[in-house]
C-alpha cells in the first residue's frame, strides 16, 4: 500500500515497528562493539531508550502526529542510556521539531524529510565533538541523501526505500572513516541499531508491521509501572444523616466518575470510603449531602510531595554529590568520601537520564555534582541539565572509578563550587587507571592481538596488554601507568579475585617504590577483577 502522507497511527505503527525490530537485534549489534569486553551495551542501551518511548505512546490516545512525536521525544530523552541512546532521544528530539509546521494531523513527504534532517543536526549539535564513521555520519549521509531528491518523490514508500538504502550505505562506509572499525572488522554498532530502527519503519509503511493492540507488539521491559492520573489518597469517615434513606450506589456513582479504586464500607449510621482522586475537594462536597464528615484523611502520592515533606524544615545544603557506581564495597567507598547520593550501574548497565533527574530532584541544595565514572554516562548526565531547569549542575568528566574517586578526595565541602571543580579536574587530570577484565571474543586492536578470554590490561581506556594470565596482566598494567611520580595506588579488588594475587600485586609495588602509599579496597565489584588508581 502507498501512501502520500503520514497519520499519527502510521506514525506510531512506524516507530513501533522500529523499536521491535531493534529489540529483536539488540544482541547482535552488541557484538559489534569495538572493545571485546562483556558488556557491549550499545544495542541494549539503544533498545532501552526506545522502548520508553513506546511506554509513553502506548498510554496515548491522540490522532495528533505533532502530540505523538512530542510525547516520544520526552519519552526517549528521559529514558535515554548510553552515548547511543542519548544521540538517539536527541535525533527524536529534532524529528519532533522538523514536524512543527504541521496542521497537526498528518505529515507530507516533504515535512517527513524536514524532520530527518531536523533529527540528524539535533543530534550532532547535542555533542560537543562529532566523530565521523558513527551513527552520525549514518543520520546525517541518509538524510542528506533524500533532502536533496525532496521534489523528486511521490510517495511516502519512495522516500523511505532510498532513505534505508542511503543509511546502509552509509553503514557499510563507517570502517572507512574510523581506522578501529576497520581494524576491529566491524561496522559502527550505533549506526547498525538506527539501521534497524529505520527497517521497522520501511515495514510499517509497507504494512508489514505491527498493530497497536496486535500481539507482535514490542514487549516493554524497563520494569516501571504505569502512573494512576489520580495522585490523591482519600479516606473518610461519614455520619448518616438518614441510614434508612442512604442508598450506597447514590454516593457511588458520582465518586466513580472522580476517581478509581473505590472501597465503601457501611456500619450503622457510618460509610467509610476509600479511593484515589485527582479531586478530593469535590469527593467531601459529594460526601457531605449523605451526612457529616467525621474523621477526613487526604495524602498526595507524588513522589515530590512526599519530598517535600520530608525535607520539611531541613536546612538546605551547599553541595549535593551524585555518582554512578557498581560494586557494593566500591560504592561504600564513594558514600564514605561524601557522595550523596549512588546510582547503581556503570559498565555492565548505563543508568538512564530519568535516574540522574530523580537523583538531582531528590536533594536540596545550591549546588549539585555528577561523577558519571563512564565515558559512556557523560552525556546522559548532561542531559539532565536541559530537564532539571534552574538547579545548579556540574558534570565531571570522570571516565572510570578511578576518576571519581581522586575527584572525591579533592572534594571540599567549605570551598567554593569553581574552586571545587578545579580541584576535582585537577586531580583527575592526575590519575593513571588501570581495569582488568576478560575479552569476550577474538580481535586485535591498535596492533594488539586479543584472544576470546584474554585478560585485558587497560591503561587510560586503552588496552596495552592481553594475555592468559590474569596476574601477568595486572602487573603489565602496573608497569605501563607506575611513574616516579606516583604517590598513592588504589587497588579496588573484583569478587573473582585472588587473596594470593592481591599479594603477589602488593609485593610488585612495593618492589617498584617502597613509599608509594597503597590502599586495598574490597570493591567487590563484577566484571573487572581489579580497578587500580595510580595517583
Amino acid at each position: 500500500m502507498e501512501t502520500t502522507t503520514i497519520s499519527a497511527e502510521l506514525f506510531a505503527k512506524m516507530f513501533l515497528a522500529g523499536a521491535k525490530n531493534l529489540e529483536a537485534k539488540k544482541e547482535w549489534i552488541n557484538e559489534l562493539n569495538v572493545f571485546p569486553v562483556p558488556d557491549g551495551d550499545t544495542g541494549t542501551n539503544m533498545s532501552m531508550t526506545i522502548m520508553s518511548g513506546v511506554t509513553e505512546i502506548e498510554q496515548m490516545d491522540s490522532n495528533s502526529i505533532k502530540d505523538i512525536s512530542k510525547t516520544l521525544s520526552r519519552g526517549l530523552l528521559m529514558g535515554a542510556r548510553g552515548n547511543s541512546g542519548v544521540i538517539l532521544s536527541q535525533y527524536f528530539r529534532g524529528f519532533a521539531m522538523g514536524l512543527k509546521h504541521t496542521n497537526g494531523f498528518v505529515a507530507t513527504i516533504s515535512e517527513l524529510i524536514d524532520s530527518f534532517v531536523s533529527g540528524y543536526e539535533t543530534a550532532y549539535q547535542a555533542v560537543s565533538s562529532p566523530i565521523e564513521g558513527t551513527i552520525l555520519t549514518v543520520m546525517r549521509e541518509a538524510g542528506e541523501f533524500v533532502n536533496n531528491k525532496k521534489a523528486s518523490y511521490a510517495t511516502v514508500n519512495d522516500v523511505l526505500v532510498d532513505y534505508l538504502d542511503a543509511a546502509n550505505k552509509s553503514l557499510e562506509n563507517t570502517p572507512n572513516l574510523l581506522p578501529v572499525l576497520k581494524e576491529a572488522n566491524v561496522v559502527d554498532s550505533g549506526g547498525a541499531g538506527f539501521v534497524k530502527i529505520i527497517e521497522g519503519f520501511k515495514e510499517a509503511v509497507f504494512d508489514h508491521a505491527i498493530c497497536l493492540q496486535g500481539e507482535e507488539k514490542p514487549q516493554v521491559t524497563t520494569g516501571e509501572v504505569k502512573k494512576s492520573k489520580f495522585n490523591y489518597l482519600a479516606e473518610f469517615y461519614i455520619l448518616l444523616k438518614d441510614k434508612e434513606k442512604f442508598n450506597a450506589q447514590e454516593l457511588k456513582s458520582p465518586l466513580s466518575v472522580i476517581g478509581e479504586d473505590l472501597d465503601l464500607e457501611t456500619q450503622e449510621s457510618v460509610v467509610k470510603v476509600n479511593f484515589k482522586t485527582s479531586n478530593p475537594g469535590r469527593a467531601l462536597t459529594i460526601a457531605q449531602r449523605f451526612g457529616e464528615l467525621v474523621i477526613v484523611r487526604i495524602e498526595n502520592t507524588k513522589e515530590e510531595c512526599k519530598e517535600a515533606i520530608e525535607n520539611f524544615g531541613k536546612k538546605k545544603e551547599r553541595y549535593g554529590v551524585i555518582a554512578v557506581c557498581f560494586g557494593e564495597g566500591v560504592k561504600s567507598s564513594f558514600t564514605d568520601l561524601g557522595v550523596d547520593y549512588i546510582i547503581d550501574g556503570g559498565q555492565t548497565m548505563n543508568p538512564s537520564t530519568e535516574s540522574f533527574v530523580k537523583a538531582v530532584n531528590s536533594l536540596d541544595c545550591e549546588n549539585i555534582i555528577i561523577i558519571p565514572n563512564n565515558s559512556n554516562v557523560i552525556m546522559s548526565a548532561n542531559q539532565t541539565k536541559q530537564i532539571c531547569e534552574g538547579k545548579n549542575i556540574e558534570v565531571l568528566k570522570t571516565k572510570n572509578i578511578c576518576h571519581g574517586y581522586a575527584a572525591m578526595q579533592a572534594f571540599n565541602k567549605d570551598a567554593e563550587l569553581e574552586e571545587n571543580i578545579r580541584n576535582m579536574n585537577d586531580a583527575i587530570s592526575c590519575v593513571n587507571a588501570i581495569e582488568i577484565t576478560y575479552a569476550v571474543r577474538d580481535t586485535t586492536i591498535n596492533g594488539i592481538v586479543i584472544r576470546n578470554n584474554d585478560y585485558m590490561s587497560i591503561v587510560n581506556d586503552e588496552i596495552v596488554y592481553a594475555t592468559k594470565d590474569r596476574l601477568e596482566s595486572v602487573i603489565k598494567a602496573l608497569d605501563n601507568a607506575l611513574s616516579e611520580l606516583a604517590m598513592i595506588v588504589t587497588v579496588f579488588v573484583g569478587l573473582d579475585s585472588k587473596p594470593e594475587e592481591v599479594d603477589e600485586i602488593l609485593k610488585h609495588i612495593e618492589e617498584y617504590n617502597p613509599d608509594i602509599i597503597v590502599d586495598v579496597v574490597e570493591g567487590k565489584q563484577d566484571i573487572y577483577s581489579y580497578i587500580i588508581s595510580v595517583a
